[in-house]
């Protein structure tokens, strides 16, 4: 049974030569020397640790984190100094471009059976630069920038919970665990998708499901229970792919999942937020 986890899903590790158990994380096993019963380890260099996802995933963060704090930086002040009035056609620029690119990127990524660091990192970049745009936009719609600080120790304490909690708790994710996630995330992904296309062709008011409204932060909090659930799954990969001896560069795969999980986290995080604000 293949892992599914839709972002792990397509390692040329698991799912092109190593069987039905390879192919999934719950199956791979240590035996009692502490040896990977798994031989099917490519031509990598060294095995995952803990250690090369945490160096990697620090890498791919770093990324992110500069070219969101250089968005920020280029676009500058938010109001127009001859009219005073808010200039969201730069921000929304940048916004559009980050996402595209980004998105494209992800899915390359998510479908690419050998993963590529440089287009892991191009992925941070540009959904860098999507976050940087976004929270700008966002800062200024609630009049608040240090709501994006919020936003920021939100996701860190959310992580840090999360992984608390996954191993305090020794969570087993089972089978059912992640069909049922894996069909939640795609079932609220084509939501999304068709209600963004309902709100640009004119057909939704104020967003749809995606609004500044109470409908929305609705929405946000369900999206951010399943973020979480992702995590849970992303600990499950590193933790038994470390076990199986997996190779070395299976790290960047480990990274990228968990900097697409954060990412969504962030942004729904950011989005209650400026709902709140906003009642107040």
């Amino acid at each position: 049974m293949k892992s599914s986890n839709p972002v792990f899903a397509r390692s040329a590790e698991f799912n092109g030569r190593g069987g039905a158990i390879a192919n999934d994380p719950s199956q791979w096993q240590v035996d009692l020397n502490g040896s990977p019963t798994h031989t099917e380890r490519g031509t990598g260099t060294g095995r995952m640790t803990i250690d090369s996802v945490v160096e990697k995933t620090a890498i791919t963060l770093g990324v992110l984190t500069l070219a969101a704090a250089v968005t920020w930086f280029a676009i500058g002040d938010f109001v127009d100094p001859t009219t005073g009035e808010a200039a969201y056609g730069k921000a929304a620029t940048f916004a559009t471009l980050g996402a595209i690119v980004g998105f494209v990127l992800a899915m390359v990524n998510s479908f690419k059976k050998v993963i590529s660091p440089a287009l892991v990192l191009a992925y941070a970049a540009f959904e860098g630069v999507f976050i940087g745009a976004f929270s700008k936009v966002i800062a200024a719609y609630v009049d608040a920038p240090s709501i994006v600080f919020q936003a920021v120790l939100g996701t860190v304490i959310a992580f840090g919970g999360t992984l608390a909690a996954y191993k305090f708790f020794n969570i087993q994710v089972t089978d059912r665990f992640r069909k049922v996630v894996t069909i939640a995330m795609f079932s609220v992904v084509g939501v999304l998708l068709v209600n963004l296309l309902l709100s640009v062709t004119g057909v939704l008011d104020n967003g749809g499901l995606r609004g500044f409204n109470t409908l929305g932060l609705l929405v946000s909090c369900v999206l951010v229970v399943l973020a979480v659930f992702m995590l849970i799954m992303d600990f499950d990969y590193v933790e038994k792919g470390v076990a199986a001896g997996i190779p070395e560069r299976e790290a960047w795969r480990a990274a990228f999942g968990l900097t697409v999980t954060l990412v969504w986290l962030y942004i729904e995080l950011l989005r209650i937020l400026a709902i709140l604000r906003g009642d107040n």
